[in-house]
């Protein structure tokens, strides 16, 4: 069956940095588009980044553009989520998706305070 597990996230200080990371197994990664989505407490779950399968394509909410990276590793069938200077507004569960499918993580909360 198909799993997602999030790692990397926790508290960190406006202006610091995150990776999270998303191992994937049960499909094969290498065809699938993936994403990460948030969702911050109250608020609807967006879209945060999305890469292709191949790696060629990637896309980005504005309010993340130049700030974070999508990147992925076939070989380790993982997903990667580089976030730089990371605001408050960042504050959120993160979750790792299967784009258009209905498989998703379990989410990794994400605290930017000081």
């Amino acid at each position: 069956q198909v799993q997602l597990v999030e790692s990397g996230g926790g508290l960190v200080q406006p202006g610091g940095s995150l990776r999270l990371s998303c191992a994937a197994s049960g499909f094969t990664f290498s065809s699938y588009a993936m994403s990460w989505y948030r969702q911050a407490t109250g608020q609807e779950r967006r879209l945060v980044a999305a890469i292709t399968g191949a790696a060629d394509i990637t896309n980005y909410a504005d309010s993340v553009k130049g700030r974070f990276t999508i990147s992925r590793d076939n070989a380790k069938n993982t997903v990667y989520l580089q976030m730089n200077s990371l605001k408050p507004e960042d504050t959120a569960v993160y979750y790792c998706h299967v784009r258009y499918t209905v498989y998703w993580g379990q989410g990794t909360r994400v605290t930017v305070s000081s």
